[in-house]
């Protein structure tokens, strides 16, 4: 029994143990994941608070959710906290929430730019600011990807309400039921929490052929832990301590710039993309069980 398993732990004479080669990590097909000091040092911080949170449920299973912005370090924390708690004999499982978007990200991506342009564009037709020299000059703009950058009002005034528009339609777009396949997490959850010891996993690469599931055994798992920018989205049903890694747009795109995650990380969609995420996140962060800012700080959930 879970129960059991935790009260066996003694965080007054727990020790972070040294890392292996073998830690477990997401399920993400082609994810590669980089501890650094920084990681160890919030992961270590948390996990005392996170065995706390875990001895006062009855559940015989529990669902931890890691999330936060892109970047933040989701992935190697949730990792870490997987490992510890193995070694201290609590067996866990890490998810990661990016297998389960319906599109796979190239396709994402353009669906996302294609959702801002196109209601952009309707929305200067019914603000009766558009015209044939307008949709020229958008063509250029579209060409070069500024259409999105506010620094582009200023020479285009119209262009405030082609961003107001489509910055709207984007954000009834990133991370709802449009985007993501909530109800296949659902129904994860649930399978694993009745008990349930075999469970169809999907993966998901990053081209069309790139799509399969497989068959996971936890009939000796404890703790699934979901690692996933939208890991505390209000679809989600069944998470039992939901832990928010906190950052700012800014700190976001910094950390993704020297990841060189992609090669757009400093473009103006994707500047929008981050700060329409964050205030979902900033949103949700008051039904966070843990905070914990970039700096490593615990913060409380009724500050946001």
């Amino acid at each position: 029994m879970l129960k059991e398993k935790l009260e066996q732990i003694d965080l007054n004479e727990w020790k972070a143990p040294e890392l292996r080669q073998d830690m477990p990590h997401g399920d993400m097909p082609g994810d590669k994941i980089k501890i650094d000091e920084g990681h160890v040092i919030k992961a270590e911080k948390i996990f005392p608070a996170l065995i706390g949170k875990m001895k006062d449920s009855d559940a015989g299973r529990l669902v931890i959710s890691v999330f936060g912005g892109s970047g933040v370090g989701k992935s190697e924390i949730a990792s870490l906290l997987a490992y510890y708690l193995r070694e201290a004999g609590v067996n866990a499982y890490v998810l990661s929430g990016d297998n389960y978007p319906f599109r796979i990200p190239l396709y994402n991506d353009a669906e996302r730019f294609s959702i801002f342009r196109a209601n952009g564009l309707k929305g200067l037709v019914e603000s009766g600011l558009y015209s044939e020299e307008v949709q020229k000059k958008l063509n250029e703009l579209w060409e070069k990807e500024t259409d999105p950058d506010p620094k582009s009002v200023e020479t285009y005034p119209w262009l405030s309400e082609y961003q107001k528009a489509g910055r709207k339609a984007l954000t009834e777009y990133l991370g709802t039921k449009k985007e993501q396949d909530y109800d296949q997490i659902n129904e994860i959850l649930s399978q694993f929490k009745s008990g349930k010891e075999k469970i169809w996993l999907k993966r998901m690469g990053r081209s069309e052929e790139e799509r399969w599931y497989d068959e996971v055994d936890f009939s000796d798992t404890d703790v699934l832990i979901i690692e996933w920018t939208h890991g505390g989205n209000k679809n989600i049903s069944g998470i039992d301590i939901p832990i928010l890694l906190n950052s700012t747009p800014e700190e976001t795109r910094e950390h993704r710039r020297l990841r060189a995650r992609d090669g757009k990380t400093d473009s103006a969609f994707t500047t929008m993309v981050l700060e329409i995420e964050q205030a979902e996140l900033d949103d949700r962060a008051s039904s966070a069980a843990i905070i914990l800012s970039k700096a490593g700080e615990f913060m409380d959930p009724a500050s946001f």
